[in-house]
């Protein structure tokens, strides 16, 4: 009865209409309770009347007040709703429960992230990567690492990691790699894994009309297939050119899934390279050789982009050869979790120039205060020597884990980063102070 009412937008109709309702009311009931009692008693009657004016005057009052009380309610409740919704925001880690883990080839397995909290996760821009965080036994402090997201849909209800085994390089004292054998050794459905939003600038424009050229081999296939897919979900009639190599059946991830998608979509062309192929492996390639820029140019056109992936000496004789082919450097995009690879043409752009030789340096959340010099290093390498143990993973200026908030000061850059980074942070794996005084939150 109170919401129509309170949906009466002229305030004196709405008190009119109260007020009708408030004097209907009580003269019913104050008629019924006389009649019943003593009808013919005056001074009854006159009480009646008395209710029936209260009622009214009353029922007025209260058509004038419902509204603005009403769209009060309302107003809180939509508070409530909206900072409810903000708070369930993702803005920082989150927990995740690994619902498979699919082998893919010798090296390569998948793992399937849904939230823990039930709540949607949001869309990513094909190509992006997922950051993760990793409670390992005998590490003293979490590992921190990314890995490109080997899937897509418009509405995702998970994520997927494809993540290769890193064994230690054969003849050299050197550690395999923890993070990726310890997902592939004790990680299992239903395992629960803190991982932060997908982020990243290597990236596929979907509905650019130009072809795509991805180009990848080994486990640089991952954000590949998230490419391929978005383009045939979201523009089918784009041109799209999906080279990859590797050694053979037994390291090829995806071979079937990639072979489907190119069936329901003919503007995917798809040509596998197989560098040292096995009998078993008849018919399940198109080339034998590794894949460089004399395939690529009997593959496709120049007058496309060009999206590389995979070892660094595999992108940086991919990009030296398309180059020489005559494609603009703005045209060729890679991903690389090492240190950014340096254009033929372009030197790395650095800033370290402009930085000071000492500065004092505020960890505020640390509380200390320390003063840097010039042989300290970048940021993150002098807050490690100095106890403080930021989050990193790629220390390239790439994935964004360091990035932390600058609240005074500057910094230089000694690369150009590849994260993105807020006016007001700072990447600290690669930059060091630029004024004598730098404030951190950390």
């Amino acid at each position: 009865m109170i919401e129509p009412i309170a949906a009466i937008k002229n305030p004196l109709l709405r008190a009119f209409t109260s007020a009708s309702l408030g004097f209907t009311i009580v003269t019913i009931i104050s008629g019924s309770i006389i009649g019943y009692i003593n009808p013919k008693d005056k001074s009854a009657l006159k009480y009646g009347i008395y209710s029936s004016l209260l009622a009214t005057v009353a029922g007025g009052i209260f058509g004038l007040t419902v509204a603005e009380k009403s769209n009060k309610l309302k107003l809180s409740l939509d508070k409530q709703q909206i900072d409810k919704s903000q708070n369930q925001i993702w803005k920082d880690w989150r927990n995740f429960i690994v619902v498979r883990k699919v082998k893919e080839s010798e090296e390569i397995t998948s793992f399937y992230l849904e939230p823990q909290d039930k709540y949607e996760i949001p869309n990513f821009q094909p190509g992006q990567f997922l950051t993760i965080k990793l409670d390992i036994p005998g590490q003293n402090k979490p590992v921190i690492r990314t890995y490109s997201l080997s899937d897509y849909s418009q509405y995702p209800q998970y994520y997927r990691l494809s993540i290769k085994r890193e064994l230690a390089p054969p003849g050299l004292s050197v550690m395999p790699g923890i993070a990726s054998n310890f997902m592939h050794n004790s990680i299992h459905e239903g395992s629960v894994i803190l991982a932060k939003p997908p982020n990243g600038k290597f990236v596929l424009n979907v509905q650019k009309k130009l072809p795509a050229v991805l180009i990848s081999n080994g486990v640089g296939i991952t954000p590949m297939i998230s490419m391929a897919k978005a383009t045939a979900q979201l523009n089918p009639q784009r041109e799209v050119y999906f080279v990859h190599g590797t050694r053979n059946g037994n390291y090829h991830a995806f071979r079937e899934e990639v072979l489907g998608l190119a069936g329901e979509n003919p503007n995917l062309k798809v040509h596998f390279r197989y560098s040292r192929p096995e009998l078993e492996d008849e018919g399940k390639y198109h080339s034998q050789g590794y894949v460089n820029s004399a395939l690529i140019q009997q593959l496709t056109t120049q007058n496309a982009e060009f999206f590389l992936c995979g070892s660094p000496n595999f992108m940086q004789s991919l990009r030296d050869g398309l180059q020489a082919w005559g494609v603009p450097a703005n045209q060729i995009y890679f991903e690389s979790f090492s240190k950014p690879i340096a254009a033929s043409s372009q030197k790395s752009v650095t800033t370290t120039d402009e930085s000071v030789t000492t500065a004092e340096i505020v960890f505020s959340k640390s509380g200390k205060t320390l003063t840097w010099t010039q042989e300290d290093g970048n940021i993150l390498e002098f807050a490690e020597n100095n106890g403080i143990n930021p989050p990193y993973s790629c220390r390239a200026g790439i994935c964004g884990t360091c990035t932390c908030q600058i609240t005074e000061g500057e910094v230089s850059y000694q690369e150009e980063p590849t994260a993105a980074v807020d006016e007001d942070s700072v990447l600290i794996c690669i930059s060091q102070p630029k004024t004598q005084r730098i404030v951190l939150d950390i």
